[in-house]
């Protein structure tokens, strides 16, 4: 295998958003990507980016991607959100999602942050299934809102 697990840059981003699509219409929800490439760009590299990447490449071809950002919790302090992590369907099974989620994990510790959460489908059992492996904790209790502005 020779997977390279680099930083994204901006030319990354109409692959990104691909393989974003991608993701959504796995998820069932294909009409809910609305955001735009220059939106998406100009949000991981613009003056202040708000997002951070890592991507999967074999010969040249993003095969997957990790996604993410840094969020607060008033009670554990700094945390990675990983927003995305996606391996293109004729890629999974190669250990990508491994290779990426380890970037992720090594990622977090060299910034001192003290986890990585995330969110995950209740009816995505190849996704859970993976988590598990990273002996991922599981949480019932809290419901998700959100508010479109």
């Amino acid at each position: 295998m020779s997977i390279t697990i680099r930083r994204a840059v901006k030319e990354d981003c109409p692959r990104l958003l691909e393989l974003i699509h991608e993701l959504a219409l796995y998820e069932k929800a294909p009409e809910e990507v609305t955001v735009t490439l220059e939106h998406f760009a100009f949000s991981g590299f613009g003056p202040r980016p708000v997002w951070w990447a890592f991507v999967a490449e074999e010969n040249g071809i993003i095969l997957g991607f990790a996604l993410y950002y840094i969020r607060y919790s008033t009670w554990k302090g700094q945390r990675m959100y990983l927003e995305d992590i996606l391996v293109t369907g004729e890629a999974r099974g190669r250990g990508i999602g491994r290779l990426l989620m380890e970037r992720l994990i090594e990622e977090a510790k060299e910034c001192n942050l003290n986890g990585i959460v995330w969110q995950v489908l209740e009816w995505n059992e190849p996704a859970i299934n993976f988590y598990k492996k990273f002996n991922a904790g599981f949480d019932g209790e809290w419901v998700n809102c959100s508010i479109a502005v």
